[in-house]
């Protein structure tokens, strides 16, 4: 699936990136669609970008969420509330729409795909990306500071994410905050919609907190949110009286936008009835379904680059499934469900995977040439793992690209090569004829902990600043 973070809902969506994170419905315990070899897209949609980083152990199932864009679909084209604003690229024209909003109260956000923007950092020392502006003069200031900048936030990590525009929005007060989700639950094999009285938060700390405040309908895909349903689930969660038939209309409008652009998940926090009695929709994010593509052009031509990882990037276009991680045992696996296996093994043996990456069914030695840029390109990374499963492709194939891709880029990496399949006995006797430091293992379980022992001598070696080497003795 690919995503979007929050910008402007009038405005068409803009960018795209990608990210491993959490969606809802793992959030909730519920179980969430999951397409090993799925993107997601998801966008805020009023004006910022947010991504939850998951734990190792959640990534068995996010891999259906990692691209992520900003800005929404014309939220106004399907009758849902927003707050009046616009994007903005440049401060001069941060300031134009600042004075064509009017008012001397307004919200500047800076375009950036992660959350706890509020809190974070620029790389100028310009503190918060989210903040109130009571003039037009003041929207130019802040977003001349913003924008060109890196942001760092608690998700970005210290390289924060570069800021390229800014959300002009007018500032809106909410009487009642509440939340609002759509997702794809596989536990009930259709959509359901998640709400919640306490929005404005993390919807993590209510399931945690008080679970009871949070309230799930399943969804007939066949009959869609009917009246009855949106009516209840709004009388439910607390809109007041004169708010809950536009409470109703904005949920059964949303669901509408979820069906058309293929999303997986619409995520509103808040939907918010303010003081003047509107129902608006304060801020989103939507995931879609990367299987839809070919039919959602639009949607997918907003993709940003620029908000993504350098290195995911580089995976796509090479047809790689990559995402970066915080370890340093890097791992090339074939196939989404082995690669999850791989790192849950070095995991349960004391290691931490560098990154999930699932070279696909060829395992080519282009695959594994481009495969292994990405993996050593990371200076963290102490030792590699190579677990591959020959079907179509023989092992003695792939064990001869992987010793031709070593010697020409002179690794010095310890690696543990699993080869299991076609023609694995001769791949083994070709690694170890090789003179290389790669060391063949069969034993899933055995080269796991020789994976984990290797990392952590290369990782003390460097800490004490002396050489290492490996025999195939060991």
């Amino acid at each position: 699936m690919f995503k979007l973070g929050r910008r402007s809902l009038g405005p068409a969506l803009k960018a795209v990136r990608v990210s491993l994170n959490t969606t809802a419905a793992e959030r909730l315990g519920l179980t969430a669609t999951n397409r090993s070899h799925q993107r997601g897209s998801q966008y805020n949609s009023n004006g910022t970008l947010a991504s939850t980083n998951t734990s190792l152990r959640d990534c068995s199932n996010q891999y259906d969420t990692r691209r992520r864009l900003y800005d929404s679909p014309n939220f106004q084209q399907y009758g849902i509330g927003v707050p009046d604003g616009e994007v903005a690229n440049t401060a001069q024209e941060a300031e134009t729409i600042a004075k064509k909003i009017g008012g001397d109260d307004m919200v500047i956000k800076a375009q950036v795909l992660a959350g706890g923007r509020g809190k974070g950092t620029f790389d100028n020392g310009l503190k918060g990306g989210v903040r109130v502006i009571y003039s037009p003069t003041e929207a130019k200031m802040f977003a001349e500071q913003m924008i060109g900048h890196k942001l760092v936030t608690k998700q970005t990590g210290a390289r924060g994410r570069i800021c390229n525009s800014v959300y002009i929005c007018e500032r809106k007060f909410a009487r009642r905050e509440f939340y609002l989700a759509i997702l794809m639950d596989r536990a009930t094999q259709s959509p359901v919609i998640v709400a919640s009285s306490q929005g404005g938060m993390d919807i993590e700390t209510v399931a945690k907190e008080t679970p009871d405040a949070i309230l799930t309908t399943p969804i007939d895909i066949n009959e869609g949110v009917t009246d009855e349903i949106a009516r209840n689930i709004a009388t439910n969660i607390g809109f007041s009286e004169q708010c809950i038939e536009d409470a109703k209309n904005a949920i059964q409008r949303l669901y509408q936008v979820f069906m058309d652009k293929d999303a997986t998940q619409i995520e509103i926090n808040p939907l918010s009835e303010t003081s003047d009695h509107q129902v608006l929709a304060m801020d989103a994010k939507l995931n879609f379904d990367d299987n839809a593509e070919f039919r959602q052009k639009e949607v997918f031509s907003w993709r940003d680059t620029s908000q993504e990882d350098a290195d995911e990037v580089k995976a796509a276009e090479q047809g790689l499934n990559f995402i970066k991680l915080d370890g340093d045992i890097g791992c090339l696996v074939n196939g989404a469900g082995l690669a999850m296996a791989t790192m849950d093994i070095i995991k349960l043996n004391g290691g931490t995977p560098a990154n999930f990456l699932d070279v696909g069914g060829g395992a080519t030695p282009e695959a594994i040439k481009e495969a292994f840029d990405l993996i050593t390109s990371d200076p963290k990374v102490t030792a590699v793992f190579v677990n591959i499963f020959g079907g179509i492709v023989r092992c003695d194939a792939i064990a001869q690209g992987l010793i031709n891709v070593v010697r020409q880029m002179n690794l010095r990496l310890p690696i543990v090569c699993r080869l299991q399949g076609t023609n694995f006995e001769k791949a083994a006797e070709l690694v170890n004829n090789s003179g290389l430091k790669i060391f063949p293992i069969t034993d899933l379980q055995e080269a796991a902990e020789k994976a984990v022992d290797f990392s952590k001598i290369v990782k003390m070696a460097r800490d004490i600043d002396v050489g290492v080497e490996f025999s195939l003795g060991i």
